[in-house]
């Protein structure tokens, strides 16, 4: 978690432990990251490459209370959404639009307000908290009452709260979100089910602003074989909404200040494999993109715990 990666490989960080620690310290100093870790200094290389192999990489920010972390994620924020949801959802109807094609068009219209003005509100769901965080390389469980699970790839901004209750982002990270889609097309009401599945982010955290257009690559593998790849373009030139706009309508929710607390947001995805193909278990998702390092990879595992809770009256 403390380690900052250079031009000659990546340094462990002097005197933090911890990215949220880095946040925080940063704000209490009134200066940026950067800033702070050219302060700190770093001190011994680390051996990126065994790491990976060793499969012991953790994902770039979260807390060491899980309930204290809070994943959330938008939807339609992109130009290339709307019409892979919109075909989920679709009516009969020709006259009537889908409730995805009405959400899109209010992104289009009023997404990207003028500075000082509060846009469109973004479609939002709760993803859940730490608990369902998996780090790269690890496994991610297919639960057993699902009726699919797919990959969703893109961007994730990655927050923390300062002790005023202050918005700090470090940064940005690949992220794969995945849902189960098959339960999404069923009613879009089921769609705060869907999304409460296990997710993965980084293994990178690249700092600053993000770029306007960045065309990053998802594909699955079933053993040696691609069976399923394609790019996905994101950035605001690329989305319906700007990133300050997805980031109001998140954290105007008082709670969702809450001094120490850290938020990771995905912003929405671009292209889908459902329709293309089902992931199986065993099977490996990659994201990768330029400017974010080494790729975020996982695999898919079947959990057939069984799903019954039993609840005891008291």
């Amino acid at each position: 978690m403390g380690v900052i990666k250079e031009g000659d490989g990546p340094r462990r960080l002097n005197g933090l432990a911890t990215t949220r620690e880095l946040a925080l310290e940063a704000h209490r100093h009134r200066m940026g990251v950067e800033a702070l870790v050219d302060q700190l200094g770093v001190g011994a290389t680390i051996a990126y490459d065994r790491i990976i192999s060793e499969k012991r990489l953790l994902v770039p920010l979260d807390h060491p209370d899980p309930a204290h972390c809070v994943l959330a994620i938008t939807g339609l924020t992109h130009l290339g959404s709307a019409k892979s949801r919109d075909a989920m959802h679709a009516k009969l109807q020709v006259d009537d639009p889908s409730d995805s094609l009405k959400m899109f068009k209010l992104g289009i219209d009023g997404g990207k307000p003028l500075s000082g003005t509060i846009g469109a509100q973004p479609e939002w769901a709760y993803k859940g908290d730490g608990a369902w965080i998996v780090h790269p390389e690890q496994k991610v469980s297919i639960p057993c009452y699902a009726d699919d699970m797919g990959e969703e790839a893109e961007i994730v901004g990655l927050y923390v709260i300062a002790d005023n209750g202050d918005v700090l982002r470090l940064g940005f990270a690949l992220g794969n979100e995945f849902s189960d889609h098959v339960m999404e097309r069923k009613n879009y009401l089921y769609l705060a089910h869907s999304k409460l599945r296990q997710c993965s982010f980084g293994p990178e955290l690249r700092v600053g602003d993000l770029p306007a257009s960045i065309e990053g690559k998802v594909s699955i593998s079933r053993g040696a074989t691609e069976i399923w790849g394609a790019s996905f373009l994101t950035g605001e030139s690329e989305m319906c909404h700007s990133i300050a706009n997805l980031e109001h309508h998140h954290f105007k929710y008082r709670p969702f200040r809450r001094p120490g607390d850290v938020h990771v947001y995905f912003l929405g995805a671009d292209v889908l494999s459902f329709g293309d193909c089902k992931i199986l278990s065993g099977d490996v998702t990659e994201v990768s993109g330029p400017g974010f390092g080494t790729p975020l990879r996982n695999i898919l595992i079947s959990d057939q715990t069984t799903p019954e809770v039993i609840v005891t009256q008291l």
